[in-house]
């Protein structure tokens, strides 16, 4: 039997936890609500979205060639599809908000200052991987293709295939703008040292081009200009990681 001091305390941790998942429920919804909201707001002009998303890939097809599709609903879910992708990435500082409401207060303070600005500067590094991808590579890539195609071969790409594609690079090209982040997180986490950095850079330069190999097309142009930002990015980690401070191991008890 539980004395009445413990029931209490058992009955306030059910309601701490409860309180918790009603919280937790409040927030996703506020964030899943952003995202909707955002996507109303876009979607009249989910063709023109899709339009500018198609135009690397349509200006460097030939005069009079287009994309195709090939499933009979494609020309409407698919221009959904991106005007979705849209607005989360519209919506993600108040989604990003919500995750960092809800996981504060549980936070020491110097938790808290490390925690914020990793938030942000992901955002901003993924998107700026994503713009990276959309300026640089994907022109480059088409024009890249549509040099080499065949004679008597049209390149008519289906639009559905064409989505998949940029989704894909824009993952690869947004997650390996993250690397001075996870850089900087291993050296706080005391995980590295910043000459274990240093040491690591030749390898990490074979990574890099094995990874670039691995996750975009088969040319050497993509290639390059996915290995070259991840190394640069690993230089700039490494430059970074010299204003962080290591946090300090607890120190051993002493043996008896």
């Amino acid at each position: 039997m539980q004395n009445p001091q413990q029931q209490d305390e058992s009955v306030q941790k059910e309601e701490g936890f409860v309180t918790h998942l009603v919280e937790l429920r409040d927030r996703l919804i506020r964030a899943a609500a952003s995202v909707v909201i955002c996507f109303l707001a876009l979607v009249y002009w989910a063709p023109d979205i899709y339009s500018v998303l198609a135009n690397p890939l349509i200006s460097a097809l030939p005069s009079g060639t287009s994309m195709i599709a090939t499933d009979v609903t494609a020309p409407f879910f698919v221009p959904m599809k991106v005007t979705m992708m849209v607005a989360f990435v519209l919506a993600l500082p108040y989604v990003l908000y919500q995750v960092w409401a809800f996981i504060a207060p549980g936070l020491y303070e110097h938790e808290k200052t490390l925690a914020l600005p990793i938030i942000l500067s992901s955002f901003l590094l993924f998107l700026l991987g994503m713009a990276f991808a959309y300026f640089f590579v994907f022109p480059a890539v088409f024009k890249f293709v549509a040099a080499y195609t065949p004679a008597g071969v049209q390149m008519a790409t289906d639009i559905d295939k064409y989505l998949s594609f940029v989704i894909t690079l824009f993952l690869v090209f947004g997650l390996s703008f993250e690397t001075p982040v996870v850089e900087m997180v291993l050296v706080r986490l005391g995980m590295v040292s910043i000459e274990k950095l240093k040491n690591f850079r030749s390898y990490f330069i074979v990574i890099a081009f094995v990874i670039a190999a691995i996750v975009t097309p088969p040319d050497v142009i993509s290639q390059f200009m996915l290995a070259i930002p991840m190394i640069l990015l690993y230089e700039f980690g490494i430059f970074m990681s010299r204003y962080i401070t290591p946090r300090e191991k607890p120190a051993e008890a002493p043996q008896q």
